[in-house]
């Protein structure tokens, strides 16, 4: 698909999520076969302030192109005098935050505030695209709640304004994240523009990705929580969309290098205090479904080097090769009866 003038290959992006999508998490995701990332949302008026925290989360590794930075604010002139920050360094693409449902976001008028504002939000989208030199896009959601599902005008807003493509999420800001989400207000807005749509919601495995595409018409899938601690997944989706192949998940060892990967790269962009402490989450969600996960969980929330890091991983192992020799142990048992 395309993007403006960016193209992008078939597959798979990743979604933009505030503290789990950095820098070391998109490189790994990348590695994997994701076709498209999306930094961490930015505050404008932090990156007009000069804040280097705000700028941080717009540094990009050259193995994350094409990529883009999202930008999130309410009010169009300091989102466009936070363009010329942002391609310091250089982004493919500039994204617009106009769906986060965070309270201190949506409370400010921002994310998916923009959604009870369309006025407001054709504004910051002309502003922006007149102050960019790339293209320019919008990631949205459903609604606001389900008494103002405004998706498809919405939709049609952003286009007339400006933006070379849309994402969006198939839930309003109300429902969060719990329910399903609803592919067939993205195959509206599919139908309703003309530049390209991509989908987000509910994206966990190969399966549900073409279903998605099948459902929807979207031109590309972008998975947020069921990459969390599967980067290998945009691999899988590749595959599976290209000849149906299905690659199954890494056994448990190179799973757990994969997490020691994540988490050096971590501490080299970020610092080992920060790095560690951030890591315990990503940390739990790799070792999601291993027998004795609870125990694990527990060890993982106390990382606060690469040593603990490895001891995880040794644990994990040795949990996960102990639950094999049992199975295999019961089968021989249960043919020699």
């Amino acid at each position: 698909m395309q993007i403006g003038t960016v193209t992008l290959a078939g597959g798979a992006a990743l979604a933009p999520m505030a503290g789990v999508a950095d820098r070391a998490f998109r490189e790994l995701c990348r590695s994997f076969g994701a076709v498209y990332t999306v930094g961490e949302m930015v505050s404008a008026r932090g990156l007009v302030q000069g804040s280097p925290k705000s700028e941080e989360l717009l540094v990009m590794g050259p193995g994350e192109r094409p990529g883009a930075v999202q930008l999130f604010g309410d009010d169009p002139e300091v989102l466009a005098r936070a363009v010329p920050v942002a391609m310091k360094y250089q982004p493919q693409v500039i994204d617009l935050n106009m769906g986060c449902p965070a309270p201190k976001i949506a409370g400010n008028r921002a994310g998916a505030a923009l959604m009870k504002d369309p006025e407001l939000a054709s504004r910051i989208i002309r502003a922006v695209k007149e102050a960019s030199p790339v293209p320019v896009t919008v990631k949205f959601r459903k609604g606001w709640d389900e008494n103002s599902v405004n998706a498809v005008d919405f939709a049609r807003m952003a286009q007339e304004s400006g933006a070379d493509a849309i994402a969006l999420h198939g839930r309003t800001r109300a429902q969060m994240y719990a329910p399903p989400a609803d592919w067939e207000i993205i195959r509206q807005v599919k139908e309703a523009v003309s530049i390209p749509v991509i989908g987000n919601g509910d994206v966990d495995s190969p399966r549900s990705a073409k279903e998605m595409l099948e459902a929807t018409g979207c031109d590309l899938v972008m998975v947020g929580r069921g990459a969390l601690g599967r980067p290998w997944l945009f691999g899988q989706i590749a595959a599976y969309l290209r000849d149906g192949t299905v690659l199954p998940d890494p056994p448990m060892e190179e799973r757990m290098e994969v997490m020691l990967r994540q988490v050096s790269l971590m501490a080299a962009y970020k610092g080992e205090k920060i790095a560690f402490r951030e890591a315990r989450k990503h940390c739990g969600w790799y070792i999601t479904g291993i027998r004795g996960a609870a125990a694990l969980r527990r060890q993982a929330g106390t990382v606060s080097s690469l040593e603990d890091v490895k001891a995880l991983a040794r644990e994990a192992v040795r949990l996960s090769r102990a639950l094999l020799e049992n199975t295999e142990n019961s089968s021989g048992a249960g043919r020699g009866a």
